[in-house]
């Protein structure tokens, strides 16, 4: 069965400072509507996910609702995997080993540089660092899950939110 994973870098958040944990900070009103411009891009053309899988980060976990919302999904339908937060490239894969085998499409919301990494080492296709709240299609040609590794995947598309026309 063929799968499709879309890797999302959380959108654009507001700066740290010392008072507030890198975990906790939030998305900017820029951020905002710049993952809800992919998100009507993604509804535009059909698409959807079974599961969406998220960091336990505040600005990943809103660009998963503010994309949910887009594509007319339950926020109740994210999943927090505190690993993607600063678990490396191998956390990721872990995460997408671990899929339910009825799961076709599954969103991953992440950070940098590790998603960008994630993508690379799963198409072998150069796309630099990804742009925040950019995502890349990843296709799965007769695989299950637990098979993807690396190379094993094919790069349908990467786009930035300042790809798209307001």
């Amino acid at each position: 069965m063929n799968r499709t994973l879309y890797l999302i870098r959380h959108a654009k958040a507001e700066e740290g400072t010392v008072y507030q944990r890198d975990h906790d900070r939030a998305l900017l009103p820029e951020g905002v509507m710049a993952v809800a411009r992919i998100g009507r891009y993604l509804h535009e053309r059909g698409i959807t996910a079974d599961r969406l899988v998220s960091s336990t980060a505040c600005r990943a976990k809103d660009t998963a609702k503010v994309l949910a919302e887009q594509l007319s999904l339950s926020p109740d339908e994210i999943i927090l995997d505190a690993a993607l937060y600063d678990g490396g490239a191998r956390a990721y894969l872990a995460a997408v080993n671990t899929l339910p085998a009825d799961y076709t499409s599954v969103m991953l919301f992440g950070h940098n540089p590790d998603i960008s990494y994630f993508t690379e080492f799963l198409t072998h296709q150069p796309v630099g660092d990804m742009d925040k709240g950019a995502v890349a299609a990843i296709r799965f040609d007769d695989m299950n899950w637990a098979e993807v590794s690396g190379r094993t995947g094919h790069l349908s598309f990467c786009i930035s939110p300042n790809d798209l026309t307001v």
